[in-house]
């Protein structure tokens, strides 16, 4: 086996991890299941993580990050700035359009951390890692257009994680393509009432 850096190794097996338990589920994801996806022995796992915890954890923020790249990439400034919300939500939405698996697991490993003892804090961390990542938008936005928020950034960054938490279980549940355009168009109008353009 090819030697590799450790951060490496973990993400080669956080990867792994996000496969099996949108496979199988979070409780059916063992480590040897793990390791046997990433094509790694069981020693290596254990090297890489010395818990189920530091597991979960890294498989939250990774498949955070999963998404959080591509809406980043989709805020560039437009000609308004409701275009740019608007490209953001979109690009957003067209992830949770093709892998649904992976954010059915969100709602699963937030389920599973909070019935689990000793791993409720991590379903917390999952929600502040929303809203942290949120903020984080914000501030890329504010950086490269001119606009004033009428509420707190921190106030608008729950709020946007709560809106997206809710759409995106509304959306697994019923589907529905076809009636999407417009329920984007109703929220980004919406978001655009909350983060005002200034004039000048």
């Amino acid at each position: 086996m090819a030697r590799m850096p450790s951060a490496e190794r973990r993400r080669q097996l956080t990867e792994a991890a996000i496969r099996v338990m949108a496979r199988d589920g979070v409780a059916k994801a063992t480590t040897r299941a793990i390791a046997a996806e990433a094509g790694v022995s069981l020693s290596v796992f254990h090297y890489c993580f010395d818990s189920k915890q530091a597991l979960v954890e890294s498989v939250i923020t990774t498949i955070t990050d999963h998404s959080v790249t591509m809406v980043k990439e989709a805020i560039r400034p437009r000609a308004t700035l409701e275009e740019t919300v608007r490209a953001g939500f979109q690009a957003y939405w067209n992830h949770v359009r093709t892998h649904p698996d992976e954010h059915m697991l969100t709602y699963e490993l937030t389920q599973y951390a909070l019935r689990q003892p000793g791993f409720e804090h991590l379903a917390r961390r999952q929600y502040e890692v929303y809203g942290a990542t949120y903020a984080e938008l914000i501030d890329q936005l504010h950086r490269s257009m001119d606009f004033r928020l009428r509420v707190p950034v921190s106030v608008l960054a729950r709020y946007l994680a709560a809106v997206t938490d809710g759409l995106t279980l509304n959306y697994l549940v019923l589907g529905d393509d076809e009636t999407w355009t417009d329920i984007l168009d109703t929220v980004t109008a919406h978001i655009a009432g909350l983060v005002q353009a200034d004039a000048h």
